[in-house]
């Protein structure tokens, strides 16, 4: 067992104390945002259901034809087509990316739009911009970096101060003392369930970071400069068809995709202008089965294709969190990532049942540290790595240190 120093312990202590307090409503916010979220799909589908799904009857129109009707529809062209699987499924023409998406469905046996969709006209947008920015915008998305960030301070600190003592032994990892008071009761239901979903946790958070502004712009410049994202020609860039004759039909496209047999959602990218390319790729969370091909939009040429091993590491890593984050990998997935949701919850709100417990009338409580601690080379390290990685993290704990430093000064002078 690990032969804790009490000094550093009181430190710690105080210092995840005072981040939990902090952010514990953010987070108990975001816990349950993130939980609801988790059904959008389930949510989405029954009311989605009357644009999504048409009658079969006769013979469809060709998804040439398809695409001419979806073109005036759009306020830029569409540049991808989902290749239906099914007789009774609405062709889906779409422009935009993430929250400009904009889709239009064809009702290809009546030659005619079933309906338009677009992310912010669900109810699950507002409950992802919570979830997401607070409803306030990019500064909302800074306060939720931050809270993230002091999350894996509070996940690390909770973890140390959690450690049993060589005298509690094995049974200190499981012990919730239930005839002991409330207080004691939900600090130990806090701190016993919240040391094993740490790792949990922790992995929930490396997911989410990537949406963020000042650590996810960090990190694609970090893939830049590593060349460890996406190929130049993933998404097509920089490929261009040759300009001459009759452009490839677009059901012959969907031919070619149809004899592919790839997993998931197979998407059509399609070319705009003269020089643009067809694309065929598929959407899947099984991320290694996922491919992607160029076409010359007039010769049909395959002009390059890539599999999921031509993404560079940090990419594939980043991915991996991302999905796992929102659950996708599968139903064991999403039950765990609604199990994490109401246990964070749950241990937040017996973190702060806890200290309104042991608060002492008309005081915060802080825990005191002893005056004689110093923090060792080896927790500044940590420091400093964390607010590098975490540059508003970096921020606020300079901040911290500027406050305290002149609430020193001015105790100083006053005696």
């Amino acid at each position: 067992m690990l032969k804790k120093n009490q000094k550093l312990n009181q430190w710690l202590w105080k210092w995840h104390f005072i981040a939990g307090l902090i952010s514990l409503p953010f987070v108990i916010l975001l816990a349950i945002t993130g939980g609801i979220y988790l059904f959008k799909d389930a949510y989405d589908a029954p009311r989605q259901e009357h644009i999504k799904v048409v009658e079969v009857n006769g013979n469809a129109k060709s998804y040439q034809e398809q695409w001419d009707l979806a073109k005036p529809l759009l306020h830029k062209p569409p540049f991808t087509m989902v290749v239906p699987t099914k007789p009774n499924q609405a062709t889906q023409f779409t422009s935009g990316m993430f929250s400009h998406k904009n889709s239009v469905y064809i009702d290809p046996y009546e030659g005619k739009v079933a309906g338009k969709i677009s992310p912010k006209d669900s109810d699950m947008y507002k409950v992802r911009k919570l979830h997401g920015e607070l409803l306030l915008g990019t500064f909302g998305t800074k306060i939720v970096e931050l809270i993230a960030s002091w999350m894996f301070v509070l996940i690390i600190t909770g973890i140390y101060v959690f450690w049993p003592s060589k005298k509690q032994g094995l049974k200190g990892f499981f012990t919730i003392r239930f005839k002991q008071g409330k207080r004691t009761l939900f600090r130990d239901l806090h701190s016993v369930l919240g040391f094993w979903i740490s790792i949990l946790l922790l992995m929930t958070l490396a997911g989410g970071m990537p949406w963020t502004d000042v650590f996810g712009d960090s990190f694609k410049w970090v893939q830049k400069v590593t060349n460890t994202g996406y190929p130049k020609t993933w998404t097509a860039r920089g490929l261009k068809s040759n300009n001459s004759g009759v452009a490839i039909a677009l059901d012959d496209m969907v031919k070619q995709a149809q004899s592919m047999n790839l997993k998931g959602e197979v998407n059509i990218g399609l070319p705009v202008g003269k020089k643009g390319v067809y694309s065929i790729y598929n959407t899947t969370f099984d991320l290694g089965a996922q491919k992607r091909f160029h076409f010359d939009q007039f010769t049909g040429k395959q002009l390059v294709n890539h599999n999921w091993e031509d993404v560079g590491i940090l990419m594939r890593g980043r991915m991996w969190f991302m999905a796992f984050h929102q659950g996708q990998f599968g139903t064991w997935n999403w039950l765990l990532m609604i199990g994490v949701a109401i246990l964070l919850t749950f241990i937040s709100l017996a973190a702060l049942i806890s200290y309104f417990k042991r608060k002492p009338s008309g005081k915060w409580g802080v825990p005191k540290v002893p005056k004689s601690f110093k923090a060792g080379y080896g927790i500044l390290v940590l420091i400093g790595i964390l607010g590098v990685l975490f540059p508003l993290f970096g921020i606020s704990v300079i901040l911290i240190l500027i406050i305290e430093f002149f609430r020193k000064k001015q105790r100083l002078l006053i005696t």
